[in-house]
């Protein structure tokens, strides 16, 4: 049996509003949702790469979701 997480498709909504949440300071989350395990908590720990990596996200967030749900995810 798949894991179901993985199975849906991502909604680019969602991920924004994951997003909203490094703002206040939990920042990562919006790139584990998408499936970059590793680099979202890379994000979590520097707090998004010092908010330049947060502020970078906000523009690439569509590619984010797209990759995710053509199975094309990265680190």
């Amino acid at each position: 049996m798949e894991n179901p997480l993985v199975m849906t498709k991502k909604d680019v909504g969602w991920a924004y509003l994951f997003w909203v949440a490094g703002l206040f300071g939990v920042a990562g989350l919006h790139r584990i949702y998408v499936g970059r395990i590793g680099s979202g908590l890379v994000w979590l720990f520097t707090g998004g790469l010092c908010g330049i990596g947060t502020l970078i996200d906000a523009f690439f967030m569509p590619q984010l979701v797209s990759d995710a749900n053509s199975g094309k995810n990265g680190f």
